[in-house]
């Protein structure tokens, strides 16, 4: 898996500017400049626009569980897509959207304020100690492992008289 390359905020703004001039489209500026796609340069105009130079700063962020409520209301209430919705709040990143979304529908608004980020600990998670089997259990237990050998027993008692018996049945020559 390849990772995103990360532009400088002066390249994206000399691509903002020269298609704010018109001369260029989306496509002609990520061939131009050897962008990946042209969806990272639509994206940075329309941060630049409704933003400015700030939303264009990327950093990292943390977002509250209050922020994740309001952002995913506020684009079903709006009827807004990913993407708008996303560069309206200046997220980096639709996919956090989506991902929110996903949590607050399958889990409830409530799972959103939980910290989900890096692994899950194993040392603090203390495993289920297994109930020791009680005098009944093991009673029976003993007494089930008791008919079975005597069945076994019979078994074997039944098959060598079964056997004995054919052998006499067999007339020898």
């Amino acid at each position: 898996m390849s990772r995103k390359k990360i532009y400088s905020t002066e390249l994206k703004l000399k691509i903002i500017s020269e298609y704010l001039d018109g001369n260029l489209g989306f496509e002609q500026l990520a061939l131009k400049y050897h962008i990946g796609s042209t969806v990272d340069v639509r994206k940075w105009v329309a941060i630049y626009q409704k933003h400015g130079f700030e939303g264009l700063d990327k950093r990292s962020r943390t977002y509250t569980g209050d922020f994740k409520v309001s952002v995913v209301e506020y684009m079903h209430n709006a009827g807004t897509s990913l993407f708008e919705t996303a560069t309206h709040f200046n997220i980096p990143s639709k996919d956090s959207i989506k991902r929110w979304e996903r949590i607050y529908y399958e889990e409830g608004k409530e799972a959103l304020y939980k910290d989900r980020r890096g692994r899950i600990g194993k040392m603090g998670v203390k495993r289920p100690i297994k109930p020791k089997n009680d005098i009944q259990t093991n009673e029976d237990l003993l007494a089930e492992v008791q008919r079975l050998r005597m069945e076994n027993e019979y078994l074997k008692k039944l098959n060598a008289l079964v056997q004995e018996r054919e052998k006499y049945k067999k007339p020898t020559k």
